[in-house]
């Protein structure tokens, strides 16, 4: 979810009107793709490099991530959608943690959409951490190196549990992935689009997916191999 900043910017406002604006972007996207019935969605709220910003910004995006959460709980709960998040929490202030920590205990039992906030996240720091745990399994003579697959590995990851992404949007016209879901996006499709974040609404989310619907993932085979034969099991993401 990129933009907000330069949202405001272009207004001239200060960066934090936008980064409000983007939370009612972030209102408006989880309510369509739960309607349309997917099953996953993951939302890069905060990344592991965010904290070196001014910490006015770092303080007030802390502020609204604590507002969202406590606003938008009992919609949550009434749609369904169980709250999950991955990245280094810790790090989070303490009221974040508590209203985080309080979120995911209330939505834990829902069987709906999956919404995983992406929360000082790093993917490089996730993997390393990820074989920093395997490592300290093989050591420890609970698993064998022989052992060690991309199954296993992923099972290490903070997303355990949660199928690759079968789709990337990336907001605000910017062309990289930003250090988000590098071991998870192996055969994701993406798509860039210049639609700043607090401009991104159900229509511009249906123009991603339709375009998404008229792609061929080939997972590594041939278009004539996967002709009149079923693709590889995929998840709604």
């Amino acid at each position: 979810m990129d933009g907000n900043g330069r949202w405001a910017e272009q207004r001239g406002l200060p960066r934090i009107v936008g980064h409000h604006r983007g939370v009612e972007a972030v209102k408006t996207v989880v309510q369509e793709c739960r309607s349309l019935g997917l099953d996953y969605l993951t939302l890069y709220a905060f990344s592991s490099e965010n904290w070196g910003r001014p910490a006015e910004e770092v303080s007030a995006l802390m502020g609204l991530l604590c507002r969202y959460l406590e606003s938008e709980l009992e919609p949550m709960l009434t749609r369904g959608l169980r709250l999950q998040v991955i990245g280094e929490t810790g790090r989070l202030p303490r009221e974040a943690r508590r209203v985080l920590d309080q979120a995911m205990a209330r939505t834990a039992a829902n069987d709906g959409m999956v919404l995983t906030l992406a929360l000082s996240y790093g993917s490089r720091d996730e993997i390393v951490r990820a074989v920093r745990s395997l490592t300290a399994e093989v050591l420890a003579g609970r698993c064998v190196p022989e052992a060690v697959d991309e199954a296993l590995l992923s099972s290490f990851l903070d997303t355990r549990g949660l199928p690759d992404p079968d789709l990337l949007i990336r907001t605000s016209g910017e062309m990289r992935i930003s250090n988000f879901l590098l071991w998870q996006l192996a055969y994701t499709e993406l798509y860039f689009t210049e639609v700043l974040w607090p401009d991104f609404d159900a229509i511009e989310l249906h123009r991603a997916l339709e375009e998404y619907a008229g792609r061929q993932r080939r997972f590594g085979l041939t278009g004539a191999q996967l002709h009149g034969k079923q693709s590889p099991e995929e998840d709604h993401h």
